[in-house]
């Protein structure tokens, strides 16, 4: 049996879906263990290219069982049309979702949304797709289960109980809030809305622990990276939950996890969306992102482009426990004639500094060997150029544990294994 974690080095948008999708061929559950509808996890194979929400991108794998963990905030709509595309392209989904994890319901988008546009300036870069809202409820005990859904009279007290205590708040704060459905409307929505999927709302620790105890693989899929932890990353830019390896079993259903592998994802260069410090930004970025196709899969908004960030990848590949490095785009670096990498920080700064201490630092680079070639038909370390080899090489060195995958495209196939 193999237990391996997939998660993010950096800031998010690292490639984690392709990684997971090419691990999953051989896992008997793939598992999403947090996070909700503000992931975008992109997988190119066989069926198509999608984009995944709340689906771990092991779903096409047809003998494994996709579970979406009680450390989720599961969107209902939304995760009914997901389903719905991935079952349209050919794919059969064997579902199971925590009656623990958390309902993210449309009033949580809206008051997402209004918390932005409060801010204005000051804005946090939020998806808007309710994630805090939602995480906050629950921290607050007004939090509505998925389990719940299978006890309408329940879900309608617990509706209304949130409501009492929320609407008021948000009336005094938002002026521009307006909310007239009633517990006994929002309850119906849910049932029906869910209805696709409602038969598979379980308490996913029995699956999961029947297959561990058949010596089957298990794979974790986080969403984000360790730069947006709530904990470790870069506060107050981060998202609303633990994307680090060591949730992984809380998030999941197996408290217990000690997982073989963890696999931390980083691209080749930097990247970041929504709002942070990006310190190897580059001063022209808009040819390379859009060579590199560099958007946000949930917002579509361009992300910020920089150099290898080798300080902040090294401290991403450390608060992961991370065994082995992933490291996707590869290709993207053909042809740029400034190659280089940040291997440390200019100013007075700790290990992994706080904000507002990062905004002040600046990178301190060591030049790096191009490379012309395209090497989106390599399949081994040494059919790379040269200068490719070394990259990869020096990234490995800097990050004190092996680079084991290498992608250099996005269709599954284009993956070099070390």
């Amino acid at each position: 049996m193999s237990s391996i974690v997939v998660v993010g080095a950096n800031w998010g948008d690292e490639g984690k879906g392709r990684i997971v999708d090419y691990l999953a061929d051989s896992a008997a559950a793939s598992i999403r263990f947090q996070g909700g509808n503000n992931a975008g996890h992109t997988v190119v194979n066989d069926f198509g290219t999608f984009k995944l929400h709340q689906l771990p991108s092991g779903v096409f794998n047809p003998g494994c069982l996709a579970v979406l963990g009680p450390g989720m905030v599961i969107s209902p709509a939304p995760l009914s049309e997901e389903i719905a595309e991935v079952k349209a392209a050919g794919v059969n989904v064997n579902l199971c979702i925590s009656d623990r994890a958390t309902l993210c319901l449309p009033i949580h988008a809206v008051e997402d949304t209004l918390e932005e546009e409060r801010l204005g300036d000051g804005a946090y870069g939020s998806t808007r797709q309710g994630i805090a809202p939602a995480y906050g409820d629950r921290v607050m005990k007004k939090g509505i289960l998925v389990g719940w859904l299978k006890q309408p009279e329940v879900l309608r007290e617990r509706i209304q109980f949130m409501l009492d205590w929320k609407l008021p708040q948000l009336k005094a704060l938002y002026p521009s809030f307006e909310f007239s459905q009633t517990a006994e409307e929002m309850t119906a929505w849910l049932l029906e809305v869910s209805a696709p999927w409602r038969d598979a709302i379980c308490n996913v620790s029995e699956p999961l622990k029947a297959l561990q105890a058949k010596d089957e693989n298990l794979l974790f899929e986080a969403q984000l990276g360790a730069g947006r932890d709530l904990v470790y990353g870069e506060y107050p830019w981060t998202t609303s939950s633990n994307v680090t390896a060591a949730y992984a079993g809380l998030g999941s259903g197996l408290p217990a996890l000690r997982p073989e592998r963890v696999i931390a994802v980083a691209k080749s260069f930097s990247s970041s969306v929504g709002t942070g410090t990006l310190i190897t930004a580059m001063e022209e970025q808009d040819s390379f992102r859009e060579a590199a196709n560099e958007y946000g899969a949930v917002t579509g908004r361009p992300r910020d482009m920089g150099y290898f960030d080798a300080v902040a990848t090294r401290n991403g590949v450390e608060l992961q426990a991370a065994t082995e490095v992933a490291l996707t785009k590869l290709d993207c670096l053909s042809g740029m004639q400034d190659l280089k990498i940040c291997i440390d920080y200019q100013g007075d700064h700790s290990e992994n500094p706080i904000w507002p201490q990062t905004s002040a630092l600046a990178p301190v680079y060591e030049q790096m060997e191009g490379w012309s070639e395209d090497i989106t038909a390599c399949r081994t370390f040494e059919s790379l150029p040269l200068a490719a080899q070394k990259y990869v090489q020096r990234v490995e060195e800097l990050m004190g544990v092996p680079v084991k995958m290498i992608s250099v495209g996005p269709e599954r196939a284009q993956m070099i294994l070390r």
